[in-house]
């Protein structure tokens, strides 16, 4: 992934991230199992500590029963279940982009608690 953000509501392979040198993807993590997935040399990784960037979570989340291709299973998740859901979400930032960031990962001043 070279820009943009990513919402991934599935489980990741080996070396998720690699090469990822720009925008932001969060990843549902139902099993618990992403850590052990994710490429830790190019990017850190948490759960959402901003309201800024849960809300723009959200707001994708709302548009996502009217699309065309949207499945059941993610109708389900963003809709009814969002606010338990939430915690299962990581979100993903290559190191390089930190300093570039539109919003601050953390609510908390502070450095981000993966890297």
């Amino acid at each position: 992934m070279t820009g943009g953000i990513a919402v991934i509501l599935g489980p990741v392979g080996d070396n998720f991230a690699a090469g990822m040198t720009g925008g932001i993807a969060f990843v549902y993590d139902a099993d618990g199992k992403f850590e052990e997935h994710v490429n830790p040399d190019s990017v850190i990784w948490q759960r959402i500590a901003s309201a800024q960037l849960a809300a723009t979570v959200a707001r994708s989340r709302r548009g996502a029963p009217r699309r065309r291709r949207a499945s059941a299973f993610a109708t389900e998740l963003l809709s009814r279940k969002w606010d338990v859901e939430i915690g299962n979400l990581w979100q993903v930032v290559p190191k390089e982009m930190l300093s570039r960031l539109k919003h601050p990962l953390s609510d908390e001043t502070g450095r981000p608690r993966r890297a």
